[in-house]
């Protein structure tokens, strides 16, 4: 499974505000929550129960908070690009800038853990990171996830 098959243009935030954890997470489930048609707090609530069991800030800049619902017909995927960078309680303490958000059906587990394997692979690339970071719009973060989904 490719990033792009589950990762909606309008999951895609290029310029995040919030300046929190709790704050990152309302804003990327915003999309996500319309798309699915899922409860916005709801979904809010199960990412802050899956951080409290650990942080999924990963290091080097990266956050991939993730959760599984009941009731998801399918697997969902946001981006968010904070400019600043937010204390995620990363692993390096370093701040976050780059979230990929993954919401998953409770009974997916295989392709849940497929899919975080394949955004962490590509986001250990520093160089794809960077191209991340300098993009100027969600348009740019799109194209270049399909570039270096296409390396791959």
């Amino acid at each position: 499974m490719k990033i792009l098959d589950v990762l909606h243009k309008e999951a895609i935030i290029s310029d995040l505000k919030a300046i929190d954890k709790q704050g990152v997470l309302e804003e990327l489930v915003m999309p996500i929550a319309s798309i699915a048609g899922i409860n916005q707090d709801y979904l809010v609530r199960v990412l802050m129960e899956r951080e409290r069991l650990g942080s999924t800030g990963i290091g080097e800049g990266v956050g991939i908070p993730h959760g599984k619902l009941k009731d998801l017909a399918s697997l969902f995927l946001g981006f968010g690009l904070s400019r600043k960078g937010i204390d995620f309680e990363s692993m390096d303490g370093q701040p976050t800038h780059i979230f990929f958000l993954l919401v998953t059906p409770e009974n997916s587990t295989g392709l849940h853990l497929k899919l975080l394997a394949r955004i962490s692979r590509i986001l250990k690339n520093e160089f794809f990171r960077q191209k991340l970071m300098d993009a100027a719009n969600s348009d740019e973060i799109y194209s270049i996830i399909q570039e270096e989904e296409e390396e791959l």
